[in-house]
Parts: C-alpha cells; structure tokens; sequence
C-alpha cells in the first residue's frame, strides 16, 4: 500500500483483509497495511467503533474475523461474484424478483449498493427471470452470464461456442435480445445468424463468448418470457393438436405456454397446436384443464392420456375390504 494512503483507506483496506481472510493475525495485517503492529491494531479498533463487529482469538492459532450482525459491513464484491448471487437469490426464491417481499427487498439492497455498471447487470438479469426455481436444473457459469447481460445490455453481437445436450458442438454469432430464467434453467433467447431465426439456448452449455463489434437493435415488441416459452414449444419430437370445449380466454390461464400455440375456434371453443418430447407430461398438463377435451393429432400423445386416465379411474374406485 502506498506510504502516504489515508487512515481512511487503509481502514478499508483492513476491513477487505478481515473479509478476504478470517483469522489474519495482527503482524500479517501489519504487512499487508504496510505499518506497525500497533497501528493494525488501531484501525482494527477504529472500525469496531464504526459498528462492525470483529472478533479476536488469542494464542498461536488466533487472529481476527468479522463477527456476526444484523448490521453488515461494507462488501466488496468481483462482478462475476456479484452477478453469481443474484442468480443464487433468484434461483432459489421464486420472489426474489419482487421488491415487495423479504426476500426481494434484501436482494434490492445488495443491487442498489453495487457499483453501477455490475448493478445494472444483476438488475437486468433480476427484471427477465421467470418465478419458477427448480432445485435440480444446471447451473450457468457466472462469468458466462455476465458477458452475455452485459452484451445485451450494450447491444453488441456475440459469437458463441456451444455444445448440445447430444455432445455436438458448434460456433455461432448471435444477437443476445434477453437472459431469460425459466423453471431454474437459464435460457439465452436471441436472433442467430447462422439460422437467420430467433433461437433459444441453454447458458450452462454455452462454452465460450466472444463479443462483437457488431450492434443490433432488439425487437419492440420483445416479452421475453412469453417469447421464450413459445420458443421453446415447438421442434420437439410430436406435434400436437388438442380441441378444447372452452373459450380461450378461460384456456389460457391454465395452460403453460410450453405447450405450444392457442387460437379461437369459435366463441365456446379453443385449438392448441404445439409439440412435445414427453407425452406422458404434456398429457399430465391438459388434465388440469376445468373443460374437456379432445386429442386430434398425435397418437402418443393419445396413449398417454389412456394411460393416465386409467390410472385417475383407478385412483377412484373403492378400496377392496
């Protein structure tokens, strides 16, 4: 540290070393402050009077450590660190998005303290995600992301590396319109070039980022999620079609997107057209719909509504004595 750094500074200065390595000793803090013994001392104490709380352990294994509090001390994060518990919050709480909420308003705290440019990357990451957690999906590399929000925020062209869920791997450059997370899976949603499509990619499969010179301008009229979600349903192995006996605005709450496309037949009546890789699944989701209805495309996924159907049939019947 230089010679001439203000008490100030290397206050801070011990508090990032009290932060970065519980139980330092005073004779290391000394170094690292580049002044006596009894001076790491002195700013150890100056910083207790400012309320943090910091803990001593005498003796060959001792040294210093923050304490515990209701009131935190300074942080001090790297942006990848930053962003990397954003994502945690919003991972396991499906309403951290919330400012309302305990959770939310804590989150809002820690984004409003970050420097402007890492806050304005955890917020848009914060404003695009679905409230849908999912304790089991793959988690993105932080620094991943943070290269991709940070292209979309400055809309700039990415090229990407990517490998597939079958192992094939590819490199395509990219116009990042948002990072979207649905049901704990983060989802790159965005134009290629390669396809000239809109395309959806899983982040925690994207290998390598490279930014671009080039700029774009996102869609106007760009949901993000609702875009996703409809992206996301179709090109799956079995095209679907199901007749509904409801209108569609009585439908539509109670269909995820993910099942595909609905559309007015008439008034007393909606179509979905979609696709599915799991029928057994798509099937399980229209037997929650409060109408009935029918299956006219997709032999699949017929089976799988008998299937479940018989199962429900025999879920009701009276138990043998």
């Amino acid at each position: 540290m230089p010679y001439d750094a203000s008490p100030t500074a290397r206050a801070l200065l011990a508090l990032e070393l009290l932060q970065a390595s519980p139980g330092i000793t005073a004779d290391r803090l000394a170094d690292k402050l580049g002044v006596s013994e009894r001076a790491a001392r002195r700013y150890v104490g100056i910083l207790r009077e400012a309320g943090i709380p910091i803990e001593s352990v005498r003796g060959p294994h001792g040294g210093y450590r923050l304490g515990r509090g209701l009131r935190l001390p300074p942080l001090m994060f790297t942006a990848a660190e930053a962003l990397g518990l954003v994502m945690a919050v919003l991972d396991g709480h499906h309403d951290a998005g919330d400012p309302a909420t305990l959770v939310g308003s804590a989150l809002g705290k820690i984004v409003q303290a970050l420097p402007e440019p890492v806050a304005a990357q955890a917020e848009a990451v914060r404003r695009s995600t679905a409230p849908a957690p999912d304790r089991s999906a793959a988690r993105p590399d932080p620094e991943t992301t943070t290269a991709l929000v940070e292209a979309r925020s400055n809309h700039r062209r990415v090229r990407l590396a990517y490998r597939s869920e079958a192992g094939s791997e590819w490199v395509s450059e990219v116009d990042p319109w948002a990072v979207v997370v649905r049901h704990g899976r983060w989802y790159l949603l965005c134009w290629s070039h390669h396809a000239n499509d809109r395309r959806a990619y899983r982040i925690d499969r994207v290998t390598a980022v490279e930014i671009l010179d080039g700029i774009f301008t996102p869609p106007a009229d760009l949901d993000p999620v609702a875009d996703l979600e409809t992206h996301l349903a179709v090109g799956w192995d079995y095209a679907t079609e199901v007749v509904i006996d409801a209108p569609v605005d009585t439908v539509t709450p109670c269909l995820p997107r993910a099942l595909g496309r609905l559309e007015r037949v008439d008034s007393r009546t909606a179509r979905l057209v979609g696709s599915t890789s799991n029928p057994i699944w798509y099937a399980e989701q229209l037997a929650a719909l409060p109408a009935s209805f029918r299956i006219v495309k997709c032999p699949e996924l017929q089976e799988a509504a008998r299937t479940i159907g018989q199962r429900l049939l025999a879920a009701g019947e009276s138990p043998r004595l």
